[in-house]
């Protein structure tokens, strides 16, 4: 039996994967020239890095999975370090131990000099969603929610905590329950010994894309978007490329693994419910600058991040010399400037030269100086996060709900439940699984 997974993303690989790993045969059909979504290398000066996603969430099983499963586990390495900073009040500060940028210990807290907890309150969780602003200031106050949640959040979702929902982005958060102190300082005594956080591959994590369309029965087919998917008397039928040269695809089923707003457009005849709830999702754009010097920094740490309220180009920076052992093999300096959230779409429109120059002079402020890169890249993710605003997991449940009715159809992705590279790997082997236990086909 025939499927046809509609992008070709980590979410999409990962569905096409689990079908043709259970023996379906599976045609990926990715719009664009490239497979990998959010991973991708490329050469910086004389190095290949990543200039997407370059760590994996290692307390989470999906990624470390399926990089096993496609015999990429002997490259898997831990970070040497990830001590990060926050670069505030003008200079940068060790990030205290928190909970999502919940303090766990105030006495770090004030010894940081980030930010202060004046009047704690202890209230109940709400039942209902609300923002994550709403629920960590009017408990903590407005200072951890600006200098310690929101760069936090920033760096995860490029969104904003007065939009970002608490029961999608952070229910760590909640779960801390009514006095979210004393729950951040519980909740962080009990991680100390669960293991490595991070994962990542030498060489790069954008190797896993290739490896994984490597599985025996999976075809890849590039620049080959899909302009409509229509239920016939046994399947479903694809239309597939240029409007001047359209081609018919017949299949058995169809994962649609494309951002939300494609996935909205090709399944509203089907599922108009879904469709209309995945139309409702936003996205935010960033870009990621990576600079490659050969005179290391004055700084041991894996990086920063920058509040928003402080006001700079940047949002966060990650000395990847500093985090990954192969990459200081290299003998160089490698330093990832991240810029960009929800709402900033001027910023993003300089060209590159601009956002590489205002991103280099934020690393000069922040460093007290720094070399000149011998190369630089910027690699822009336009439309490349999905904002779980709150009422979030509302709006998919609604999702799951109408896709279910039909048969033959599964959505995964990004915009659902999770943004992280295990998350969306979770998401598209959930969905392949989903056709395959309903006898949908049979493989």
């Amino acid at each position: 039996m025939r499927v046809a997974v509609v992008g070709g993303g980590m979410a999409g690989l990962a569905a096409a994967y689990e079908l043709a790993s259970s023996g379906a045969d599976v045609v990926i059909l990715e719009g664009s020239d490239r497979l990998g979504g959010k991973l991708r290398l490329g050469s910086v000066g004389d190095l290949t890095l990543d200039l997407g996603a370059e760590s994996i969430l290692a307390r989470r099983p999906e990624g470390l999975d399926l990089i096993a499963a496609v015999g990429l586990d002997g490259k898997m390495v831990n970070p040497h370090t990830i001590t990060a900073s926050i670069w505030t009040h003008g200079e940068l500060r060790p990030m205290p131990a928190t909970v999502m940028g919940i303090p766990a210990d105030l006495t770090e807290l004030a010894a940081s000099g980030i930010a202060r907890v004046d009047d704690p309150h202890v209230l109940p969780v709400p039942d209902e969603d609300v923002s994550v602003a709403d629920f960590v200031a009017t408990r903590l106050g407005r200072d951890v929610l600006d200098r310690l949640v929101e760069p936090l959040l920033g760096g995860v979702y490029a969104g904003h905590t007065e939009a970002l929902s608490l029961r999608a982005t952070t229910p760590q958060i909640a779960a801390l329950g009514p006095d979210l102190l004393a729950g951040a300082t519980a909740a962080r005594a009990a991680a100390t010994a669960s293991g490595p956080v991070f994962a990542g591959l030498v060489g790069g994590v954008g190797q896993l894309p290739a490896a994984v369309a490597a599985t025996p029965g999976l075809e890849v087919r590039l620049d080959s978007t899909v302009r409509a998917i229509t239920r016939t008397t046994d399947g479903w039928r694809l239309s597939v490329g240029p409007t001047t040269g359209v081609e018919h695809l017949d299949v058995d089923a169809v994962v649609v693994a494309a951002p939300a707003p494609a996935a909205a457009r090709l399944i509203a005849e089907d599922a108009p419910d879904a469709a209309f709830a995945l139309a409702a999702i936003d996205y935010a754009s960033m870009a990621i600058v990576t600079y490659v010097l050969d005179e290391p920094p004055a700084f041991e740490g894996s990086g920063f991040l920058v509040p928003p309220v402080d006001g700079k180009f940047i949002k966060a920076a990650t000395v990847s010399s500093n985090k990954w052992g192969w990459v200081a093999d290299t003998g160089r300096t490698v330093i990832r400037a991240s810029v960009g959230r929800a709402g900033e779409a001027t910023l993003l429109q300089h060209d590159d030269r601009a956002i590489t120059a205002g991103a280099l002079a934020d690393l000069r402020a922040a460093f007290g100086g720094l070399a000149e890169p011998v190369d630089a890249v910027v690699q822009r993710w336009g439309g490349a996060l999905p904002q779980y605003d709150v009422g979030h997991l509302d709006r998919v449940a609604t999702i799951e709900r109408s896709v279910a009715s039909v048969r033959g159809l599964e959505v995964c992705g990004a915009a659902y439940r999770g943004v992280g590279i295990p998350a969306v790997i979770a998401s598209g082997r959930a969905a392949a699984r989903r056709l395959l236990d309903a006898g949908t086909i049979d493989a």
